[in-house]
C-alpha cells in the first residue's frame, strides 16, 4: 500500500519541534536532513515510531531521518510546510551559524556528503552501462572497434568525463554560489585546448606558464576534489567581487572579474592541490592494504554497516572515484561492501522466517529484497538489524569474513554501484573472468547463507504482535 507522505511528514515535523524549530532541510539518497534551532525539542522515540520512518541519526549538527528510496516525496511535502530548502535564511546566507572546531569538521563532512549524494544516480547509471558494455565485449557480442561499442561506451563514460562540471554544479548549491559560474570555471579544466596543453607538458620537456607562473600538468577528467575545492573558493571570490563592483556594472563586470580571478587560481593552485589531496587519500588506502593485506578489506566489511548508520559511508565516494580514475579499479572499499550489503539481506530473511510478528515479517521481507536486489541497505539496517540489535552482530561478523575472502581473492570493482546480487558483475576481472566469477558467486552465496544461519543461531528478541482492540 502506498504511503501518504503528507501525513508522514506532518507527524515528523510535529515531533521535531514544529515548523518554527526548523532552520533548513535537505535530503540525500535515503534521508531527510534537518538543521534545527533547538534539538532538545525533538522526540526521537516518537519520530522512530512513525510508520514510514526507518530510523533517526543525530550527526554533523543535523537531525537525520531515514525514509528510504521515496525520500524525495517526503522532502517535497516538508517544503510545502515552510520556507526551508534553498529558500531558507541559512541557504540564502542571511543567517550565520556560530563556528566551532566541531562545527567546522561537521561542515566539511556535510559539504562532501551533500555534494556527492545528488550525483550518485548518474554515476550509478553510467557505471552499470559501462559494465554491460564490458560484458558484451567479453562475450564477443560487441567488437571493441565497432561503432555501437564506441557509442555505448561514450554514453557510459560521459558522466565520469564531465564529473568535474557536475561536482561544481552540486557543490555550488552547498556553498551558496552561482552554479553556472562554477560550471563554467570547472569546464575550463576539460576544455580541449587546455587539455592538449596539459598533455604536451606531460609528454614533453617544456613547462606551460600563465603570466610567467608555471602550471602543473594535471588530468582533470574523472576527478572530484579539484572542482569541489574550486567551487568553495569561488563562493568567497563571488562575495568579494559583489562588494567591490558598482551596481551599474554588476551585470557585466562582476561575472567577468569572478571568472578572470577564480579560473587562474583554480588552474595554478586549487586544481593541482586537489589532485594531490585525492592522490594522498588513495595512497593511504594502498598503504594500509599493503601493510595488512586482505584484513583491510575484512575490517572495512565489518565496520561498513556502522558507517552507514552514521552517514559516514558517503565520505568514501570521492576516494572510490579517484582510485578508479587512477588505476581503473578499486579493491578495498567496494569489495568489502559485498558481504556487508548482502549480509543484511540474509539477516532480514532469517528474521522473516523466525518472527511471529506479521508487521515485522513484512518489513523484513521488503528489507531483504531492497538489500539483495538493489543494494540499498537502510531498510534492512534500520528496520531489522539495529531494531533487533543481535542480527546486527551477525551482519558485522559476516561482513568481516566475506571481506577477508574478497581481499584474498583480489576482487576489485570497475564501477561504484552498490553491490547486490544483480550488480556483483562489477567485480569480474576481464583478464581472468572464470576465476573471478567463481569467487564472486561463492562470496555472494556465503554472505547470504552465513548471515542467515548466524541470525538463527544468535537469535533475537521478537517483537510482540500488536493486538487490535475494539473501542
Amino acid at each position: 500500500m502506498a504511503k501518504d507522505y503528507a501525513v508522514i511528514t506532518k507527524a515528523i515535523v510535529e515531533h521535531i519541534g514544529g515548523v518554527e524549530n526548523i532552520d533548513s532541510v535537505t535530503h540525500c539518497m535515503t534521508r531527510l536532513r534537518f538543521v534545527l534551532k533547538d534539538e532538545s525539542k525533538v522526540d526521537a522515540a516518537a519520530v522512530k515510531a512513525i510508520d514510514g520512518v526507518m530510523g533517526v541519526v543525530q550527526q554533523g549538527g543535523q537531525f537525520q531521518i531515514i525514509i528510504g528510496n521515496n525520500v524525495g516525496k517526503a522532502y517535497q511535502e516538508v517544503l510545502k510546510m515552510g520556507n526551508f530548502g534553498e529558500g531558507s535564511e541559512i541557504a540564502r546566507g542571511e543567517k550565520k551559524e556560530p563556528l566551532t572546531l566541531k562545527k567546522i569538521g561537521n561542515n566539511i563532512l556535510d559539504a562532501i556528503v551533500g555534494t556527492m549524494s545528488p550525483l550518485i544516480p548518474p554515476i550509478i547509471g553510467a557505471s552499470m552501462l559501462k559494465l554491460v558494455v564490458m560484458l558484451l565485449q567479453m562475450a564477443g557480442v560487441l567488437a571493441a572497434d565497432s561503432d555501437t561499442y564506441i557509442i555505448l561506451n561514450s554514453i557510459g563514460d560521459a558522466a565520469f568525463y564531465f564529473l568535474p562540471v557536475m561536482v561544481a554544479a552540486s557543490a555550488a548549491k552547498k556553498f551558496r554560489t552561482n552554479m553556472y559560474l562554477a560550471m563554467a570555471i570547472a569546464g575550463v579544466l576539460l576544455y580541449p585546448d587546455f587539455r592538449t596543453l596539459m598533455e604536451s607538458v606531460t609528454v614533453g620537456d617544456t613547462a606551460a606558464h600563465f603570466l610567467g607562473i608555471p602550471i602543473a600538468s594535471v588530468k582533470y577528467t574523472h576527478t572530484v576534489i579539484p572542482a569541489f575545492c574550486m567551487t568553495w573558493i569561488l563562493s568567497y571570490i563571488e562575495r568579494f567581487i559583489d562588494r567591490i563592483t558598482p551596481a551599474v556594472t554588476k551585470n557585466f563586470l562582476k561575472p567577468m572579474l569572478i571568472i578572470l580571478i577564480a579560473a587562474p587560481i583554480g588552474i595554478l593552485v586549487v586544481g593541482p592541490a586537489g589532485i594531490m589531496i585525492g592522490e594522498g587519500i588513495s595512497a593511504f588506502i594502498y598503504f594500509v592494504q599493503a601493510k595488512i593485506g586482505f584484513l583491510a578489506v575484512g575490517i572495512m566489511g565489518a565496520i561498513w554497516p556502522l558507517l552507514v548508520i552514521t552517514g559516514m559511508h558517503r565520505v568514501f565516494t570521492p576516494t572510490i572515484l579517484q582510485t578508479i580514475s587512477d588505476t581503473g579499479m578499486e579493491g578495498t572499499v567496494m569489495p568489502s561492501e559485498i558481504g556487508a550489503n548482502l549480509s543484511l539481506g540474509g539477516v532480514s530473511l532469517a528474521v522473516a522466517l523466525r518472527t511471529k510478528n506479521s508487521e515485522l515479517r513484512q518489513t523484513a521481507l521488503a528489507a531483504a529484497s531492497s538489500a539483495l536486489i538493489a543494494g540499498t541497505t537502510e531498510p534492512a539496517l534500520y528496520g531489522v538489524a539495529v531494531r533487533l540489535k543481535r542480527p546486527l552482530i551477525a551482519s558485522l561478523i559476516t561482513g568481516f569474513v566475506c571481506g577477508c575472502l574478497a581481499g584474498i581473492a583480489g576482487l576489485a570493482s570497475r564501477s561504484m554501484v552498490s553491490p547486490s546480487v544483480l550488480t556483483v558483475i562489477q567485480f569480474i576481472d576481464p583478464a581472468n573472468p572464470t576465476t573471478s566469477i567463481l569467487w564472486i558467486v561463492g562470496i555472494t552465496l556465503l554472505s547470504i547463507v552465513l548471515s542467515f544461519v548466524l541470525t538463527l543461531v544468535i537469535g533475537f528478541e521478537d517483537l510482540p504482535e500488536e493486538k487490535e482492540t475494539n473501542a
